[in-house]
């Protein structure tokens, strides 16, 4: 009776044994199969800007970011674009606006386009380079990459002003390892006759302008993308 018992008592674990095994592959390949079948989350590109970015005084449509989310159509890079661009706009200001984007969007990629106005109103450069920073910092923390861009202002502000102004971006960019474009308005605003692809306020592009200035943001971005 004792062996009768043992031996039935051994065949019931091997059985519940063969049973764990047999149902762990299907257990593991379902995980897998369910894991695998999860969506990847498509990109979704935030714009920082002022004027520059905002379209101010051009048909709507016309300007880089427009022109920006039909070059992804044509690249066949499904991402969505959410342009926050304000004009008037300076690092301050979207410093200030930042979190709530961030949190409201939940970007892949941030395109921070900021600092002309700073130079126009005669802001200190520190305070310039700690807003990029900062906010810099505040996007990388919410898991997006970083793409700043750069500005430069003419000679009549003064030739070391002007040169650490323009230095700025590249230093923000170094420091916190991410990418810059160092002059968004380059073959625009520094051609032969620049004031040809401006309009008449001599400080905002023309229509004909964007295409460049996005030619000079792209290949950057594509690489973010990629």
């Amino acid at each position: 009776m004792i062996r009768y018992q043992q031996r039935r008592h051994f065949i019931l674990r091997a059985s519940i044994g063969l049973l764990v095994g047999l149902s762990a592959p299907c257990a593991i390949a379902q995980a897998t199969s369910k894991t695998a079948a999860a969506p990847m989350r498509q990109p979704v590109i935030l714009v920082l800007g002022d004027s520059l970015s905002a379209e101010y005084g051009l048909a709507r449509g016309t300007g880089w970011v427009a022109l920006l989310e039909k070059r992804l159509t044509q690249e066949k890079l499904a991402a969505t674009v959410v342009n926050a661009s304000v004009s008037g706009e300076t690092t301050s200001g979207g410093r200030s606006r930042l979190a709530a984007l961030l949190a409201q969007h939940k970007p892949s990629h941030v395109v921070i386009e900021l600092g002309g106005n700073d130079a126009l109103r005669g802001l200190p450069l520190k305070n310039t380079e700690e807003n990029l920073t900062v906010m810099t910092q505040a996007a990388q923390k919410a898991g997006a990459k970083v793409l700043l861009v750069g500005m430069q202002v003419p000679p009549n502000y003064g030739t070391d002003y002007a040169n650490k102004f323009a230095g700025l971006f590249t230093t923000v960019a170094k420091a916190q390892k991410v990418a810059v474009v160092p002059f968004f308005l380059k073959g625009v605003a520094d051609g032969p006759d620049p004031t040809r692809l401006f309009q008449p306020d001599r400080i905002h592009p023309r229509a004909e302008a964007h295409p460049q200035m996005l030619a000079n943001v792209w290949p950057e971005l594509k690489k973010l993308l990629r």
